[in-house]
């Protein structure tokens, strides 16, 4: 069946269909990687071997594999998704470590993840940070849906608070750092990006070049950073001259600074405040 599902992905252009035949068969025997290998004679009951067929079916139809299984690994732990969140990235890691490089050299007791989806975010930063409260906001109730399973699945509610509404108005105080991961797909390019509307097309539509919710959470941010707070912006690709432009017009004293991804897009756009 392993063999059969590799086959059939690879004959329809899937990428990685070794690995996607894989992670569909041990979500349909519920088995993690040993014990899939340990029992690799294993032979499928009919209705394994038609769930694993349906899987198949769903993925051929450009369903993410992500949202078939409804995990997704980010920042080494498993997160519960979706088709109401996006599917994390492995680039949006990068916001993770900037933060957790911050609050290693300089006091940092509260932060706010805005657009949070699935929590993948707040979560990884609770759990290296548990002393420090995490508000993690999202516009989409259905989103907060998923973010609090993600909380309680890693132990973290009495750290991450959960609140709806748009960008910072829900915060209850200034806090020491923003954190961004927000729409950034430019509108033209959406229907490329997000081809069969797996994925809500609110937490990718960022307008005509991509920066329309970027900016208006920048506007906002004076009023939300305490002195001397931090504010972390994940952008795409192109985009960052307008970012730090914009950012250096709203905080002409702040320290501003490009990081890049292990593709050396530069991908986070870090701002320390005086």
């Amino acid at each position: 069946m392993l063999r059969q599902g590799r086959e059939t992905l690879t004959a329809n252009s899937v990428e990685d269909a070794g690995l996607e035949a894989e992670v569909l068969l041990r979500h349909t025997l519920s088995f993690d990687r040993v014990q899939f290998y340990l029992q690799q004679d294993r032979e499928l009951s009919a209705e394994e071997n038609e769930n694993f067929r349906q899987s198949l079916r769903r993925r051929l139809n450009n369903e993410p594999t992500a949202y078939i299984t409804g995990h997704r690994e980010f920042y080494g732990r498993d997160f519960y998704v979706d088709n109401n969140v996006l599917i994390p990235r492995p680039e949006s890691e990068l916001l993770v470590e900037t933060a957790l490089g911050l609050a290693a050299n300089r006091p940092v007791h509260t932060i706010a993840d805005i657009g949070t989806g699935s929590g993948a975010i707040a979560v990884s930063l609770a759990l290296s940070l548990p002393q420090t409260r995490i508000y993690a906001v999202d516009i989409s109730p259905a989103a907060l849906k998923v973010a609090q399973i993600n909380c309680r699945k890693h132990g973290v509610t009495d750290v991450v608070q959960l609140l709806q509404g748009d960008l910072l108005d829900p915060l209850p105080e200034p806090v020491d750092m923003i954190l961004a991961n927000l729409p950034y797909v430019r509108e033209e390019e959406l229907p490329q990006v997000n081809t069969w509307h797996f994925e809500p097309s609110t937490a990718l539509n960022g307008g005509h070049d991509g920066l329309d919710t970027i900016r208006r959470l920048c506007t906002q941010a004076g009023s939300k950073l305490r002195p001397g707070g931090a504010v972390l912006l994940e952008i795409g690709l192109g985009q960052s001259e307008a970012a730090t432009a914009f950012c250096h017009h709203l905080f002409p004293a702040a320290e501003i600074k490009l990081i890049p991804d292990g593709n050396g897009i530069d991908r986070v756009v870090r701002l320390l405040t005086a």
